[in-house]
């Protein structure tokens, strides 16, 4: 029996073009004034956390194989983050997409990142109630 053929890409990109956006991405959120000390508490080596942030993404979008992590559990953990950072997130995302790729490309990667989003604000909102059970979501 042969090999399993690998899936195509959910869309056109390059990893070079995954590269650049995760770099400028994480510049731009080291500057942002909501978002930057959020990160700036969990990560202490930038290059690595790059890298990782890569190979997630062309994992879910190439199909690779390269990451291994739980992006849930991670966000989970931190203690810090909150439902109401998703949207100043997606949308610094979507800015550096619009800023370096061909706009179907930058709306296929947009509409794969707010599906991941809805999943980690709701674990994340799952997991940050009050006792009476209204989430917090800020």
């Amino acid at each position: 029996m042969p090999p399993p053929r690998p899936l195509p890409p959910r869309f056109e990109i390059t990893p070079e073009e995954i590269e650049t956006v995760v770099t400028e991405f994480y510049a731009a959120i080291r500057e942002h004034p909501g978002l930057g000390p959020v990160f700036a508490a969990h990560v202490t080596d930038w290059p690595a956390h790059e890298a990782k942030i890569a190979a997630f993404w062309r994992n879910a979008i190439l199909f690779e194989k390269s990451y291994d992590g739980n992006p849930l559990m991670v966000h989970k953990a931190a203690g810090n983050v909150r439902p109401g950072m998703f949207d100043p997130w997606l949308g610094l995302f979507d800015s550096v997409l619009r800023r370096n790729l061909r706009p179907e490309t930058a709306a296929a990667w947009s509409a794969l990142a707010h599906r991941i989003g809805q999943g980690l604000r709701y674990g994340v909102v799952e997991t940050t109630r009050f006792d009476d059970g209204v989430p917090k979501l800020r």
